[in-house]
């Protein structure tokens, strides 16, 4: 189980000293949506106060700035992810991910597994 609250042992390996209290369930975390690079999938996902947030599992397609307008370009390979080279070896869309459309190189600046939407910046 995921959970956002503090861990039970400090860095050193010791433990605090009785935890005051246990999990909640406001803390719980969920697991990565790791967008694919493959056809567009999308799944909503109620989130708290009867919220719902867009997952987006994988896409194709992205809202590709150039030069003041916005254009939805096809994605063909992510080049590199200044995050975590092992996103960019498994084609996994994230937020400051660079890569390859049919215009050129860009920079992803939306949060695809929160915001179910791919948004990008041409760069030259």
């Amino acid at each position: 189980m995921q959970s956002q609250w503090r861990s039970k042992r400090k860095p050193s390996g010791g433990r605090y000293h009785q935890p005051y209290r246990t999990k909640r369930k406001f803390e719980l975390a969920r697991f990565p949506a790791n967008t694919a690079l493959k056809e567009t999938q999308l799944k909503k996902v109620r989130v708290r106060g009867g919220n719902v947030k867009n997952r987006l599992l994988a896409a194709n397609q992205a809202n590709v700035a150039v030069a003041g307008s916005i254009t939805k370009l096809k994605i063909l390979n992510v080049v590199e992810n200044p995050a975590n080279k092992f996103l960019a070896r498994r084609n996994i869309l994230t937020k400051g991910s660079i890569i390859e459309t049919e215009k050129g190189k860009a920079r992803i600046t939306s949060r695809p597994g929160q915001d179910g939407v791919v948004n990008a910046v041409l760069i030259k």
